[in-house]
C-alpha cells in the first residue's frame, strides 16, 4: 500500500485502533474520512485533526450502509482506500441460549464490511490504484472461548479476505489484512485500555505503519506480538496454547 496521497475511509474511526490508524494516515497527508455510530467521538477526533472528515454510520444496518456508501461516493469520488475496522466484542455464555450479542456481533463484524465492500467496490475498481484493508484479530487464529462469536467473525473475516484478494488479483485493488494482538483500547471496556498485558496502542500503530511503509507488498500486517497466535497451528502448538490461554482467561474472570 502506498501510504501517501490517498483518500481513505476508516470505519470505527472515532476511537481505539480505528482512530489511531486514521490519525496516522492523516499525519502522512492523506485525506481521511472516519465513520462510526457515535457523533460525539467523531467530532472529538475531527477537532483534534483539522482537515479530517467524518460521517455517522450504523454498520449493523444494511439500509444505512447503502445510504452511507452512496453519499460517500458523491462526496469523495477520489476514494481509493477503505479500512474495515468497525467491530464489537462481547462476552457470551453459550449455555444460556441468548442470541442478541451474537447477532449484533455478526452484523457488525462480518456483514457490515461485506455489505460496504459490495457498495464501494465499483468506485475502488475505477481508481488507478486502491486498497481494501480488513482488520481481523489474533483471535481469528486462536480463539478466546469467552467471546466465541467475536472470534468466529474474525476467523470469517480472515477467510473472506483471502477469497477477496484472489478474486481481485488481476485488478488494481490490493487487499490487506491487519491482524492486531490484544491492544490497549476500550474494546472490552475501560480496563483494557490500561491492562499491562495488552500492547500499548501507540506501539501497535507505530509498528504496523512501519510494516506498511517498508513492506508495501505484504498481504498481512502482523506485529511481532501477534505472531504466536497467528502461527500457533503452523508450529504445532495450537492445542497447548488454546488450553493454556483459555484456562488463564477463565481464572482471571473468576478472580474478578
Amino acid at each position: 500500500m502506498n501510504t501517501h496521497g490517498n483518500t481513505i475511509l476508516v470505519t470505527g474511526g472515532g476511537s481505539g485502533i480505528g482512530r489511531a490508524l486514521a490519525e496516522a494516515f492523516h499525519a502522512l497527508g492523506n485525506q481521511v474520512v472516519i465513520a462510526g455510530r457515535r457523533q460525539a467521538l467523531l467530532d472529538e477526533t475531527m477537532a483534534a485533526n483539522p482537515g479530517m472528515r467524518a460521517a455517522v454510520l450504523d454498520i449493523q444496518s444494511a439500509d444505512a450502509v447503502q445510504r452511507f456508501a452512496a453519499q460517500l461516493k458523491a462526496d469523495f469520488p477520489a476514494l481509493n482506500a477503505v479500512v474495515h475496522n468497525a467491530g464489537i466484542m462481547r462476552p457470551e455464555s453459550l449455555l444460556t441460549g441468548a442470541l442478541a450479542d451474537a447477532e449484533a456481533t455478526v452484523a457488525t463484524n462480518l456483514l457490515g464490511p461485506i455489505r460496504l465492500n459490495a457498495a464501494l467496490l465499483p468506485l475502488l475498481l475505477s481508481q488507478s490504484r486502491a486498497t481494501i484493508m480488513m482488520v481481523s484479530s489474533g483471535l481469528a487464529f486462536l480463539p478466546r472461548a469467552m467471546t466465541p462469536t467475536y472470534c468466529a467473525t474474525k476467523a470469517a473475516v480472515h477467510s473472506y479476505t483471502q477469497s477477496l484478494r484472489y478474486q481481485l488479483r488481476d485488478t488494481a485493488v490490493q487487499v490487506l489484512e491487519l491482524i492486531p494482538p490484544y491492544v490497549q483500547t476500550e474494546l472490552m471496556g475501560p480496563g483494557q485500555a490500561s491492562d499491562p498485558n495488552a500492547m500499548p496502542l501507540k506501539d501497535f500503530i507505530a509498528e504496523s505503519m512501519r510494516i506498511l511503509t517498508n513492506s508495501p507488498v505484504l498481504n498481512e500486517i502482523c506485529v511481532e506480538r501477534v505472531k504466536p497466535l497467528r502461527f500457533a497451528e503452523a508450529k504445532g502448538i495450537y492445542d497447548k496454547m488454546f488450553k493454556t490461554y483459555n484456562d488463564a482467561t477463565a481464572s482471571a474472570s473468576v478472580a474478578q
